[in-house]
């Protein structure tokens, strides 16, 4: 294993420094320091700049409209990118339904889809977890029926990120309920502009609308937005989630994590000193510095097996464990930091330019919203608990 970092990789980590620093609207930047709330237009806009450069599919070859980077120079995209209050690119087409249409997909979806994945002209939500099958996704009840040329699409998906701005979804269905529960299911495209499906928001517990449910009724979907054989999707969805499940690591999001905290410590006082002088509060930070490190190494491990030609494997729900634990333990201590002055019943103050009179810092109203909005990131992508289950299968044999 190799994690040397060459001149070329460091003149690339400048090159996009430069980039970032030269691009990233004001507003945007200011927002994604302060944990504002984002829109639609901030989001996309961020993504056609980078399009603009070549850069709008960071992980993709050169074929299907990628810089065609290394596994190492993508590494480096997504900590600079983080850590510099970039936006997240939004994975569902990106990293999710995009490199499944390139393993999978006929040269008819490849055509219509991946420019426009990578231009950020359609944008995607995933249609997988419903009420009673989220941990366990095999047992998944939507329903497409068979009709000639078309499936009819019957069922219900939920905690579906992002639908109220997709233009398409992908989703696993049911096309065989007489066999084994894996063994029955589809992976299909659908346009959500399709007649007989409805949107409903989830409003989550710090009063944000990122979640949705997504109804089918008698949806009509052509058989040529199946995405490989039928009955062959759960082959799909693990191919996907291996992907998914690497890119929640977050390195370069929770190292700027940990600089907020740094700060926040150092301005915040306790007994008439900073909070940094406190020796088991800088404990605390050290601790969490060492394991960001750790995940750090681990992340990088994949990257080198990648460049040397491998894939995600069961490393991938390792990394997707501590790398949701460390987030949820950084909003922790953001929270203790800054203590009763954070904004818990005040959602205006995620609003940019938001100014009513407060108490405490400007900082200080977005952290409780990011602690109960990080409460879900042991939960998606595949449950933490469903992680060791795999990990116990595949890396210990039991």
């Amino acid at each position: 294993m190799d994690l040397d970092i060459g001149s070329e990789d460091r003149a690339f980590r400048e090159e996009v420094r430069a980039f970032v620093g030269r691009n990233l609207p004001s507003d945007t930047r200011e927002k994604m320091r302060r944990g504002l709330k984002l829109t639609k237009d901030d989001v996309i806009g961020w993504h056609r700049i980078l399009h603009a450069n070549g850069w709008g599919a960071p992980g993709w070859p050169v074929e299907y409209g990628g810089p065609d980077w290394t596994p190492t120079q993508r590494h480096i995209f997504e900590e600079e990118t983080g850590r510099s209050h970039c936006p997240r690119l939004m994975p569902f087409g990106l990293k999710m339904v995009g490199p499944v249409i390139q393993a999978f997909g006929s040269d008819a979806q490849k055509a219509q889809h991946l420019p426009k994945i990578a231009s950020a002209e359609i944008q995607w939500c995933q249609g997988y977890s419903e009420p009673g099958s989220g941990s366990d996704l095999a047992s998944l009840k939507t329903r497409a029926v068979r009709n000639g040329d078309n499936y009819v699409v019957n069922g219900q998906k939920t905690w579906t990120t992002a639908a109220h701005w997709a233009d398409w979804i992908f989703c696993l269905v049911r096309t065989d309920d007489t066999v084994k529960k894996q063994e029955g299911i589809s992976f299909l495209l659908i346009d959500m502009t399709s007649p007989g499906i409805t949107v409903k928001p989830i409003i989550t517990m710090e009063g944000g609308h990122e979640v949705n449910e997504v109804f089918f009724d008698d949806v009509v979907v052509p058989v040529s937005n199946r995405v490989g054989a039928e009955n062959k999707g759960w082959t799909i969805a693990k191919f996907l989630l291996g992907h998914e499940r690497t890119s929640i690591a977050e390195i370069g999001r929770s190292k700027a994590q940990l600089e907020k905290l740094t700060e926040i410590a150092a301005a915040e006082q306790k007994n008439g000193a900073p909070l940094l002088d406190d020796p088991r509060f800088r404990e605390k930070i050290a601790r969490a510095e060492i394991d960001l490190m750790a995940l750090e190494m681990t992340l990088l491990r994949i990257v080198s097996a990648e460049s040397a030609g491998g894939v995600p494997g069961p490393e991938a729900s390792l990394l997707k464990i501590r790398a949701t634990e460390l987030q949820q333990e950084l909003g922790e201590l953001l929270m203790e930091a800054i203590g009763y002055y954070s904004h818990p019943d005040t959602p205006e103050a995620l609003e940019f330019g938001w100014n009513e009179p407060s108490v405490g810092p400007d900082y200080a109203a977005s952290l409780s919203p990011v602690y109960f909005n990080l409460r879900k990131t042991s939960i998606y992508g595949g449950s933490n608990e469903v992680q060791r289950g795999i990990i116990s299968k595949m890396v210990l044999g039991f």
